[in-house]
């Protein structure tokens, strides 16, 4: 994986909500969103959508890293949230790990937790590789 990356990580929407990326590895991305009022739900909980924005964000940039040099580029095809307990104050912590590393889709499995470590939300997010628009033609990796 290249030490700086080849593109900016956290734009658009990403940099709306908060998403900082702590980490990236090979296989391995972490993240973090300080908790504020604007990504809250009227009960008082982090948005659901949010949650599914990191981990979507942690498991594409992750697979983009590694597939950018071949010509490629990732994009998210399914996005599987099971939320378990609320956060509602301090950090959000996501750390993301590739299970499977297909040459046309990925497969990642996200734990997302609190500032005490404790478990709130399990995600599995598929993302397909797609050749690059403007890319150079190289061979398929």
């Amino acid at each position: 994986m290249p030490a700086t990356p080849p593109f900016d990580m956290t734009v658009g929407f990403d940099r709306h909500y908060g998403l900082e990326i702590t980490e990236t590895g090979d296989g391995v991305m972490r993240g973090r969103v300080p908790v504020r009022d604007q990504i809250k739900q009227p009960a008082g909980l982090i948005h659901g959508g949010v949650y599914a924005s990191v981990a979507e964000s942690l498991a594409t940039n992750g697979t983009a890293l590694a597939v950018w040099d071949a010509g490629m580029t990732a994009m998210g095809m399914s996005n599987l949230t099971s939320f378990l307990r609320p956060i509602t104050a301090g950090t959000i912590h996501a750390e993301a790990h590739a299970r499977h590393r297909g040459r046309t889709t990925w497969i990642w499995e996200i734990e997302i937790t609190d500032d005490d470590r404790r478990l709130c939300v399990l995600v599995r997010v598929t993302v397909a590789v797609r050749p690059r628009p403007g890319a150079p033609d190289q061979p398929r990796r």
